[in-house]
C-alpha cells in the first residue's frame, strides 16, 4: 500500500472496523466495489525484478528441478493475495510456473483480464528458458480447498510476500508462517522471499497496513505457528522468545535494504530471503 491521505487511512480503518476473522471478506468487498483500491501500484515492485535478476545465488541457477524417476519440471511459486496479478506475470516472464491467489474473486477476474490485456508486456527474460504458466485461483490462502488447483501439488520452490502480511491483523501472524512454513518446498534452493512494509509505521496505529518491523518477520518465521509475546501497544517482545526456533522454523538468510522499491517504502523497506531450517 503506498503512504496513503488521511482521509484514505480513515477510510481503511472505518472500513476494518470489524472482527479479526471478518478481514477475509472485508478486503473482498473492496476488490467488488472497485472504486477504492489504494495498494494497486499498477506495476510488480521492482525490488522483486531486481532479485529475480541478480540474486541467482539465493534462488538457485536454474528455474527448474529434477523430478523423482527422472525428468524435470519448472520451479512453482505462489503470491497470496496477489491483487491485479503484476508480480505473478513478472515472474512467469523469468520462467517460473506461477501462481496468484486472492480471496476475492473480483480481483482474480481482473487477473485473468489484465494478463490477457497486458501479459505480452511482460517480456521473456531468457528465450532459452521460456516463460512459465500463469494461474490466477479463488482461495483462502489458509484453507486447502484451492491446492488440488496447483498442477504437481501445492509445494512451492518460491514464495513471495509484500503487502500481504501487513493487510493481515496481528492475531493471524502466527497462522502466516505457519502456512508459509508448510507451503515452502524443502528443496535447498527453494526460498520465502519477503518485501517487508511498512517497517516505517508505529505498531500502535491500527491498520491496514500494520506496522511490520524486521524483527516481527524474524520472530514469527523463525517460530512458525506459536502465539508470541506483544506489549499492549502492539510491539513484538522479542527478548521473551526463545533463541531456539520451533517445529518447521524457517531461517533468514540474507536481510538487505533494495536499491529499487515502490516509492511508499524507498528507504524503508527490506528484503528478506528465508529457507527451512
Amino acid at each position: 500500500m503506498a503512504h496513503l491521505l488521511e482521509a484514505e487511512r480513515a477510510r481503511l480503518r472505518s472500513h476494518f472496523s470489524v472482527a479479526d476473522d471478518a478481514f477475509g471478506s472485508r478486503w473482498a468487498e473492496l476488490w467488488d466495489v472497485g472504486d477504492f483500491l489504494p495498494w494497486d501500484k499498477g506495476t510488480p515492485n521492482p525490488a522483486l525484478e531486481d532479485i529475480l535478476k541478480d540474486r541467482r545465488d539465493l534462488l538457485g541457477e536454474s528455474v527448474f528441478v529434477e523430478e523423482v524417476g527422472g525428468g524435470k519440471r519448472r520451479k512453482r511459486a505462489l503470491v497470496p493475495g496477489c491483487g491485479r496479478g503484476y508480480d505473478v506475470l513478472l515472474l512467469a516472464s523469468f520462467g517460473y510456473d506461477a501462481y496468484g491467489l486472492d480471496i476475492s474473486e473480483s480481483a482474480v477476474k481482473l487477473c485473468d483480464e489484465f494478463a490477457r490485456e497486458h501479459g505480452g508486456d511482460y517480456k521473456v527474460r531468457d528465450e532459452a528458458v521460456g516463460a512459465g504458466k500463469v494461474k490466477f485461483l479463488v482461495g483462502d490462502f489458509f484453507g486447502a480447498e484451492w491446492e488440488g488447483q496447483v498442477e504437481g501439488g501445492a509445494s512451492f520452490e518460491l514464495l513471495y510476500d509484500y503487502t500481504f502480511l501487513s493487510a493481515l491483523p496481528p492475531s493471524i501472524r502466527p497462522a502466516w508462517s505457519r502456512r508459509y512454513s508448510q507451503l515452502l518446498s524443502s528443496s535447498t534452493s527453494s526460498c520465502l522471499i519477503c518485501i517487508e512494509y511498512p517497517t516505517y509505521k508505529d505498531p500502535t496505529t491500527r491498520g491496514p497496513p500494520f506496522g511490520l518491523p524486521p524483527k516481527v518477520y524474524l520472530g514469527h518465521l523463525s517460530h512458525p505457528g506459536e502465539e508470541l509475546p506483544y506489549d499492549d501497544d502492539g510491539h513484538l517482545l522479542e527478548d521473551q522468545i526463545a533463541d531456539v526456533g520451533s517445529k518447521g522454523a524457517l531461517k533468514r538468510i540474507e536481510h538487505w535494504q533494495p536499491e529499487r522499491t515502490h516509492k511508499s517504502g524507498k528507504g524503508t523497506d527490506w528484503v528478506s530471503v528465508w529457507r527451512h531450517v
